[in-house]
């Protein structure tokens, strides 16, 4: 006979041992389980509470003088600073027409690698010709940062826009082929004969079975990418940029304005996290089987 608490009940003393007993106690077993899966349940309060202490550890230090400003301003600064880029502009731009033009570039390089990238991939786990002929090259190039083959893009392409977007699609290309094909590759061969037992044609069976099996897999692919693709905005808006996120950052860091440097990673970081929900949105909507079969 098991414990309440073995089962997923709380512990009895769950209930005076305060918001943070309550904030940590087992949530309890939904109908049909027996101990619940492991990392399962809501961590949004907890989530709060973690970055509300960052916050606040943030507001402590800086105010107690432990670190110089230089190195970390304090919120007010960066507040104020983020005030002074919206209106009156920072590095000859505002930070509206900053991060409008590192949207455009970020979600300009992601829609084109989206629209190669997975197809490439799906292509590479199907067919055995594609692999030969895209894995290497993938490979080879995946590990390099965007930085060892900047050069040469900017040889190529020159020092436009294109170069950019270029070298953004670049190194979000792979992770997101990459992901697409380790998606059609974990296809179960029992779904695939189900289906042509069923009559299914070769092409049924790729758009009916192995793509819809392997959206989790490329979703997440698209998650990844698009972290890559914000960390290569930086090094893409170091090319004759004069508007960007990642352009307004480089410029503070060359003046020491650690406060605009802090107000841009925060710009960024904000964006990223909403793509990033949004993904999880589609992911629950799309394929809300995922990691229940």
């Amino acid at each position: 006979m098991h414990s309440p608490s073995a089962v997923g009940f709380p512990p009895t003393n769950a209930k005076r041992a305060g918001f943070f007993g309550r904030l940590f106690a087992p949530r309890c077993a939904m109908p049909g389980e027996a101990f619940g899966a492991p990392g399962q349940g809501n961590s949004s309060r907890i989530a709060t509470v973690t970055v509300i202490a960052v916050l606040l550890l943030w507001f402590g230090v800086t105010a107690s003088g432990m670190v110089k400003p230089l190195f970390l301003p304090s919120p007010q600064a960066v507040y104020e600073k983020f005030i002074m880029a919206a209106t009156t502009g920072f590095g000859g731009a505002t930070l509206w027409e900053h991060t409008v033009a590192s949207l455009v570039r970020v979600f300009g390089a992601f829609g084109l690698a989206c629209l190669f990238a997975i197809p490439v991939g799906v292509m590479m786990g199907v067919n055995r010709v594609a692999r030969g002929i895209f894995d290497p090259l993938i490979e080879f190039y995946r590990p390099l940062p965007p930085l060892a083959y900047l050069p040469l893009v900017i040889i190529w392409f020159g020092i436009g826009e294109f170069s950019k977007v270029y070298l953004i699609f670049l190194a979000i290309f792979a992770p997101m082929a990459i992901a697409a094909r380790a998606g059609v590759s974990s296809v179960s061969l029992e779904q695939i004969h189900a289906a042509y037992s069923m009559g299914a044609t070769r092409f049924q069976v790729i758009v009916h079975v192995i793509l819809r099996a392997a959206i989790p897999e490329i979703l997440t692919g698209m998650r990844i990418g698009i972290g890559v693709g914000w960390t290569t905005l930086v090094a893409g808006e170091m090319v004759a940029a004069t508007r960007g996120l990642g352009y307004m950052v480089l410029s503070a860091s060359e003046f020491l304005a650690s406060d605009v440097v802090i107000m841009g990673i925060i710009v960024i970081g904000f964006f990223a996290f909403l793509f990033d929900l949004m993904m999880r949105y589609l992911e629950r909507t799309l394929v809300p089987w995922k990691g229940k079969v």
